[in-house]
């Protein structure tokens, strides 16, 4: 063999040992263009960070039943298996996104996952959990120390170009619109369902600004599902078992259609800002509704959990009542416990924003496109 060519071999070797330490970025020995994934929100994508945080266990999955389909363990996934970003991050050929406070964590080569199940982007919200989650803000505070890293590793212009060709993924609001009604707060009183979300999107587009000057350049942005059909909110008031709660639906869908337009808005201020926002509410709202279409023999009633739909959410016998019952199959039912769905909804949802066409979306580009853009 040619001295160069053994070179060459040994310079691909030892780089490809960088690589997997987050090393070589610099190195034309790059064979693809590699685009990590950074992951911001709630209990939708929360892979086990409020594990490790001083929380209630209201705002924690890490026992059983949880986890039990796929990982045979509870990781602190709020589902019967993976998440939306777990079949997200294969689908972009990555491995399942690491929590950001798991212990010895600290290789950002394919991104990392800061969500905190309970998380909010209101201020009022923030207020009500402090200390229990990691709300957005606190996020964003964890994604900067993670950015400083990346330049004192890689340099100004290497760690630059991997944050722009790095996507963002975000889920907030959920816990933001639900909150009020839970706890009794007097938020619609002193504020107009338009004033709250307002802050809700106004703190999510502070945020993303925050990452845009950091290099971020795409942005994966779920929107609301019916948050008034979950199992919790069907069994909100005495007597209100059968049906949904329609202003918590209303202001679901006030939620996407600020939204969409806020982001509009950005597209139009931010140089090289893309993003994905699909409207996901009419196909969860179908699934709820009509779960026969989609493979599904149960909408309204949750797997796990107690109570008229077993919407007390109990599921695991740690938050109080200790008391719960379980399904038999799980692949029969929408919603695992009184607010989050199970993994075969995750499945065909991430499908669904991974290769979707534009009718499903209004008019913005899917998240496959996202990752080779």
């Amino acid at each position: 063999m040619a001295t160069s060519s053994r070179f060459q071999v040994y310079v691909l070797a030892f780089c490809a040992t960088l690589l997997i330490q987050g090393g070589c970025y610099g190195h034309s020995v790059h064979q693809r263009k590699h685009a990590a994934l950074f992951i911001f929100g709630d209990s939708l994508f929360d892979v086990g960070n409020n594990n490790y945080i001083n929380t209630s266990t209201n705002f924690q999955a890490n026992f059983f039943p949880y986890g039990e389909t796929f990982f045979g363990h509870p990781t602190g996934r709020v589902s019967d298996g993976r998440l939306m970003t777990d079949i997200i991050a294969e689908y972009a050929n990555l491995p399942m996104i690491p929590p950001y406070l798991q212990p010895g964590f600290d290789n950002y080569t394919n991104g990392v996952n800061f969500a905190s199940a309970g998380a909010g982007a209101a201020g009022a919200l923030a207020e009500t959990f402090q200390g229990f989650v990691l709300d957005l803000k606190t996020q964003l505070g964890y994604f900067k120390n993670v950015e400083k890293q990346l330049r004192h590793r890689l340099g100004e212009a290497e760690a630059h170009r991997f944050l722009s060709e790095a996507v963002y993924l975000i889920s907030i609001g959920s816990n933001d619109y639900i909150a009020p009604f839970i706890t009794n707060s007097s938020l619609f009183e002193s504020h107009s369902h338009e004033e709250y979300v307002g802050m809700v999107t106004g703190n999510l587009t502070n945020v993303i600004k925050e990452i845009y000057k950091k290099g971020g350049r795409k942005f994966g942005i779920a929107g609301m599902e019916p948050l008034g059909c979950t199992p919790g909110m069907r069994t909100d008031k005495p007597g209100n078992t059968s049906t949904c709660k329609e202003e918590v639906n209303a202001i679901s869908k006030l939620h996407n259609r600020v939204l969409a337009k806020v982001l509009l808005k950005l597209k139009g201020q931010l140089q090289d800002f893309i993003y994905s926002n699909p409207n996901f509410y009419n196909y969860l709202n179908d699934i709820v509704h009509n779960p026969s279409k989609h493979g599904f023999k149960e909408g309204k009633m949750a797997c796990c959990g107690s109570g008229p739909y077993r919407g007390i959410m109990s599921c695991g016998g740690k938050r109080g009542v200790t008391e719960y019952q379980l399904c038999d199959n799980v692949t029969d039912y929408v919603f695992f416990d009184s607010g989050h769905a199970t993994e075969r909804v995750y499945q065909k949802v991430s499908k669904l924003w991974w290769s979707h066409t534009p009718d499903v979306t209004a008019r913005y580009i899917n998240l496959k496109e996202l990752f080779e853009v």
